[in-house]
């Protein structure tokens, strides 16, 4: 069964656009990512999001010391407001099964 995960984002408010640019040079490093469905950047004024899908557990473990993530860190220093927020959801489908799950 997929892995759903919801990562907020917060960067300081004058590095934003280095961390949109940081995220954005990561971003098709983990597409290339075995298991990755889904991993898209949202925005929002004050914050990013990023909805991920994986195809397991496994995938996301690996995701989690993959490349794409290591290189982040370096990039990211001393321009996050705090820690990034992950949240691995469960799906509950309902209604339509194309409209009632990611």
């Amino acid at each position: 069964m997929s892995v759903v995960v919801v990562a907020t984002i917060t960067p300081k408010p004058e590095h934003l656009d280095e961390v949109i640019a940081a995220m954005k040079k990561a971003v098709p490093m983990v597409h290339e990512e075995d298991g990755c469905e889904l991993y898209a950047l949202h925005a929002s004024p004050d914050r990013l999001v990023i909805i991920e899908k994986w195809a397991s557990q496994e995938a996301l473990a690996v995701h989690r010391t993959a490349p794409a993530l290591a290189a982040l860190g370096p990039a990211l220093a001393g321009k996050m407001a705090g820690r990034t927020e992950v949240v691995v959801l469960e799906p509950l489908p309902a209604g339509d099964p194309a409209k009632g799950q990611v």
